[in-house]
């Protein structure tokens, strides 16, 4: 049974408590740069077991009555069609998204800013698209010498040039699809136009990791910046917190780099900045939800593991830069962990030398394997055939296992593979007819309507949720999304399926 190291619902109450205290010893209206995930918070949920992956969410909607939304992208991630990695979906297609899921919390989100607009076609086309759904869509240029040529920035030059965005409640979350994304510079913008019509704007940040009171060696706090390898985050002691209160607190390099040029501007907007660090910025509280430090620890350190695996594929496939690739095995050796660590790791390369042993000299082909931890800790494997990818076959596996159905039993029916394989091969010209794991999803299913082992065997895929997958090759498109839709946990050998046997 996996341990709880974390409390969801004292989280969301001291969370929303904290940021209306904070709005109370504000004079105006409070600004919140909300970076991370505001939904589906997979990384949060697997190093905090217990982390509600929605709570940044839960906590808006406590919020509700006080709270304002915009949405910041970056135009040239709309131009160059950037990618999430968590959902595979591009960044422009995110906004949708994150407008919709703010409805159906009951908070209405019907302004977006499109950031560095320089008329780029891409950006044009999707701010008609955001207008025709009635979203009011706000353009903001780049400004010369941003962030450090101050009188610029802050002067009719810099913020001044830029459209203010009619808001009415004392707290404005502004968020976006992902880092880069012009979150601060709007918040900022903000501000400036607010002072000038002579209120008195605040500014604060909400982020989940690094989490500031937890130690910076922590491997919760190791393993955020595993999940940021790509650009480069370091945590860092807040140096300027401990100048100032002699109490030692964790932040990141970017915002430690950021904070004297950031004080400056809110000086310059304000007339002063309350704020003595980074740390102060922050209204972050997620610490304070750990209630099983051991416990997140250990979930901790599976997910540097997974990050590293993903750091190593991506390299392969030419995703990242060896920097990146270095940089990733630095943090394994920094969390004092090795791949093997991760139990799924070892059985996956057993079962590949085994199926490789089995069909020497039977068949040409490749030959690739895969195994599952099941949450009562039992490691199930399988490999591929003329009729599965080794994922595919592990999935029937393990639900075989969890039902204690024997090895030998078909749960998918023969006439269902038959009529896929015909469709794939004969109809679709397809080179590879064998089923990955999204296929094998709906003839599982299709085969519950004449088997009831194989009705109970889809029932029983709920039971794998959060169970970590190692495949020993790069697994398919069809294979990530079937275990995206699982809600598992997969890591993959940097190689591919090309294995003689």
């Amino acid at each position: 049974m996996r341990q709880v190291g974390f409390d969801s619902a004292k989280y969301i109450k001291e969370q929303s408590q904290y940021i209306l205290e904070r709005v109370k010893s504000s004079s105006g209206r409070l600004y919140i740069e909300c970076g991370g995930k505001l939904l589906h918070d997979k990384h949060a949920a697997r190093v905090l077991p217990g982390f509600d992956e929605n709570n940044k969410m839960k906590v808006f909607k406590e919020l509700k009555e006080s709270l304002d939304i915009i949405i910041c992208i970056y135009a040239g991630d709309i131009e160059q069609r950037k990618i999430r990695g968590d959902y595979g979906i591009s960044y422009d297609a995110d906004v949708l998204k994150m407008i919709h899921d703010f409805a159906e919390y009951g908070l209405k989100c019907d302004k977006v800013v499109i950031t560095r607009f320089e008329n780029q076609v891409a950006a044009v086309q999707f701010k008609r698209k955001l207008e025709r759904r009635g979203i009011k869509v706000y353009e903001h240029t780049a400004t010369p010498g941003y962030p450090s040529n101050i009188d610029v920035v802050v002067s009719e030059e810099g913020y001044g040039k830029n459209p203010y965005i009619p808001v009415n409640a004392p707290v404005v979350i502004v968020t976006a699809p992902g880092p880069g994304s012009g979150k601060l510079a709007t918040c900022l913008n903000q501000m400036y136009h607010e002072a000038k019509m002579g209120q008195k704007p605040s500014y604060a940040k909400l982020e989940t990791f690094p989490i500031w009171n937890l130690p910076l060696n922590h491997p919760v706090n190791i393993a955020y910046e595993a999940a940021t390898v790509d650009i480069g985050d370091v945590n860092l002691i807040d140096h300027f917190h401990f100048d100032a209160y002699g109490e030692v607190t964790v932040n990141y390099s970017r915002d430690l780099e950021a904070y004297p040029i950031l004080k400056r501007i809110l000086e310059k907007i304000t007339g002063e900045c309350v704020y003595k660090s980074p740390t102060d910025m922050g209204v972050n509280r997620c610490g304070f939800g750990i209630i099983n430090d051991e416990a997140c620890r250990k979930a901790a350190e599976r997910e540097i593991i997974r990050r590293v695996f993903h750091t190593k594929t991506d390299y392969l496939q030419g995703i990242c830069s060896r920097e990146v690739y270095n940089r990733a095995l630095a943090l394994l050796d920094k969390a004092h962990l090795k791949e093997e660590d991760l139990p799924t790791v070892l059985p996956a390369r057993k079962a590949l030398e085994d199926a490789i042993e089995r069909r020497k000299g039977k068949e040409d082909g490749t030959v690739c394997a895969a195994s599952i931890e099941l949450e009562d800790g039992r490691i199930i494997t399988a490999h591929n055939s003329n009729l599965m990818h080794a994922g595919s076959a592990l999935i029937l596996n393990a639900c075989k296992a969890l039902l204690g159905i024997d090895k030998g039993i078909d749960l998918i029916h023969k006439e269902v593979i038959d009529a896929v394989t015909h469709t794939k091969r004969d109809i679709l010209s397809s080179k590879g007819v064998s089923l990955n794991v999204d296929e094998i999803l709906i003839a599982l299913s299709i085969s519950g309507i004449y088997d009831e082992n194989a009705k109970k065997a889809s029932e029983a895929l709920k039971q794998l949720r959060d169970c970590d997958v190692h495949f020993t090759h790069i697994p398919s498109a069809g294979d990530i999304d079937g275990m995206r839709k699982l809600n598992i946990n997969f890591t993959s050998e940097p190689q591919y399926p090309a294995r003689s046997y």
